[in-house]
């Protein structure tokens, strides 16, 4: 079969069942592997060489650790160094315990025990940060420890590969000496960090100067898989190599601009390498020995879960992220592959259980995005319940104005209230962004959801006179306005509407100061804009006051037709050609 014909092959099978998946709420993680075991031997049979395509695919591991390498700042890095050494250290040395023990409660051999304790205990770097991306949860508290103890599993790698030729009989002895060996890995990092300090600013600097697209793609390209290469030759992990040159250019000037260009190669390459691992399930295995081979999966996440919840409560000393980071990293990874492949090359292992746990780690991927959506649905909302911070709204004394969210616009009409010795009440809903306020010095900001009415009573919302609805949340908003407007109909309200949709809702309910989010920043460039283009100060503003009343008026007559999607789009249809007559007439006034 062509390379063209197994690329449509992929792309076919990727745009038909991601989409479905994402609808049903499983996640493109899962889409990808249903799509792999459809179209691999073990499915329908279209594609039949798995092991050189996860080999390819692996670029997209390589790519993912380079962009999340990025955006680690040198500094950043160290802060996470309990997180790697610490956390990660434990977990690898706990969890390959524990597995090692059942093995060899199962009958293994010690050496065999050992490496399959040991591969197991590593996680899959590519499923669980690409979970933590789609949720959003890489710089919560259990994403950074997540992705702290994944990069230790990284460089686990370098000792579990030197354990192999004494543990068996390697195929081919190899007469380099172990200093030798060592000597090299501290070389190539050594060339790799002094690489990336001195030699690879001026190299971009110069291909920029060349102002070629499609060069830079190149160079860029070229930076991460020659790292990957360089770095693997002597052992480590190609991951870890790439996620080394992004960190060295966390700092540079062309940051950005390495992310958009090798954003594209890594998803669809990640996306490739989620199709190879569905691939590469032996159903046939499965279907042979089934209550076996589920067994095992469960008991390999379960195993895995405990020792990372109570690494969890050791840690945060809390339930909520303990359990989270225990599902995201629960699973095998992909260097379980690589590492059993090898043990049985060393004799280490036979070739008919690195085949049943190649399977049990492939399955266990399968198995957590479906653990992390029953997570997130079912259970994360119970300890949000029960581990919610009580509200401390209980204002010291009477002010006129209460502001509902303290985020973007209500810290500006906060700022301007305080110079101005306006006294106000401000209440957020977000615990965290509290705490982060009051590094700051903003101590008057309280945690407290506005649209509850024993909150806004203890925050005396009946001697305020202005009340600010500053909410990012459509929903919150909407239902905080109605409660105001229902116990507290004395309070003139200024409501921030994130859109036009979010605006009707606000004016269905009577509110009649609303400020669109982007509005006004946006008159104000176009502004600025005119003026660069030529047209004096007074013909902007005149322009700027002419489109201002006329969208407002048209705000006004299209709000009784905003649930009808035709009619509004008739009326802004008309409102176009109408704002057009307008211009026109105004510049045949000027010139005649």
């Amino acid at each position: 079969m062509s390379f063209l014909q197994q690329a449509l092959i992929f792309l076919a099978a990727a745009v038909v069942s991601v989409p479905i998946f994402k609808r049903l709420g499983l996640g493109s993680v899962l889409g990808y592997l249903a799509a792999g075991m459809v179209i691999g031997p073990w499915g329908v049979g279209l594609i039949s060489d798995v092991e050189s395509i996860l080999h390819f695919a692996e670029l997209g591991v390589v790519l993912l650790l380079f962009l999340i390498g990025l955006e680690l700042q040198p500094s950043r890095l160290w802060e996470l160094r309990k997180s790697v050494f610490g956390l990660g250290g434990v977990q690898v040395v706990a969890t390959g315990a524990v597995l090692a023990g059942v093995g060899m409660v199962l009958g293994l051999r010690p050496a065999t025990a050992l490496i399959a304790g040991l591969g197991l205990s590593l996680s899959s770097t590519a499923f669980a940060l690409q979970l933590l991306a789609e949720k959003n949860e890489l710089t919560t508290e259990h994403g950074r420890a997540s992705f702290g103890i994944l990069l230790f599993q990284d460089l686990a790698v370098i000792p579990l590969l030197a354990l192999l030729p004494f543990l068996g009989e390697p195929v081919a002895q190899s007469t380099e000496p172990g200093w030798m060996s060592a000597l090299k890995v501290v070389g190539v990092l050594a060339g790799v960090v002094l690489g990336g300090r001195y030699v690879l600013r001026p190299v971009f600097r110069f291909v920029a100067s060349l102002h070629s697209q499609e060069l830079f793609t190149a160079t860029a390209l070229l930076l991460v898989v020659g790292t990957a290469l360089l770095v693997s030759k002597v052992g480590l992990s190609m991951a870890l190599g790439a996620f080394l040159a992004g960190v060295l250019l966390a700092d540079s000037e062309y940051r950005h601009e390495l992310e958009a260009d090798i954003e594209p190669f890594k998803g669809l390459l990640l996306g490739l390498f989620f199709i190879a691992v569905g691939m590469s399930v032996n159903i046939g295995l499965l279907a042979s020995g089934p209550v076996r081979v589920v067994a095992l999966v469960l008991g390999l996440v379960l195993a895995k879960a405990l020792v990372l919840y109570a690494l969890g409560k050791w840690a945060f000393k809390s339930n909520e992220p303990s359990l989270s980071m225990a599902v995201v990293i629960s699973q095998g990874g992909e260097f379980a592959f690589v590492l059993f492949g090898l043990a049985v090359g060393f004799r280490v292992m036979e070739r008919e259980l690195a085949d049943l746990l190649v399977v049990v780690v492939s399955l266990s991927m399968a198995v957590t995005p479906v653990l992390f959506l029953v997570y997130d649905r079912w259970v994360r909302p119970r300890f949000n319940k029960k581990e919610q911070r009580d509200f401390n709204v209980a204002a010291e004394e009477d002010h006129p104005v209460i502001i509902a969210g303290f985020g973007r616009v209500g810290q500006v009409v906060g700022r301007l209230l305080h110079v101005k010795h306006i006294g106000f009440t401000a209440m957020d809903a977000s615990p965290e962004h509290i705490d982060f306020l009051k590094k700051f010095g903003n101590t008057k900001v309280y945690y407290g959801d506005a649209s509850r009415l024993d909150l806004l009573r203890a925050a005396r919302a009946d001697k305020a006179k202005v009340f600010v609805l500053a909410i990012d949340d459509v929903a919150a908003s909407v239902r905080t306005a109605e409660t105001v407007l229902q116990h507290f109909p004395h309070l003139t309200i200024f409501a921030r509407a994130r859109n036009r949709q979010h605006a009707y809702q606000l004016m269905n309910l009577g509110i009649t100061h609303v400020m669109r989010e982007t509005y006004a920043g946006s008159l104000e460039l176009t502004g600025d804009i005119l003026q660069e283009l030529g047209l004096t100060w007074s013909e902007s503003k005149s322009a700027l006051d002419r489109f201002r009343q006329h969208d407002e008026t048209l705000l006004q007559s299209s709000y009784k037709h905003h649930k009808d999607v035709t009619k509004l789009t008739e009326i802004a249809k008309q409102a176009r050609k109408d704002l057009e007559e307008l211009f026109e007439k105004d510049e045949r006034k000027k010139s005649a």
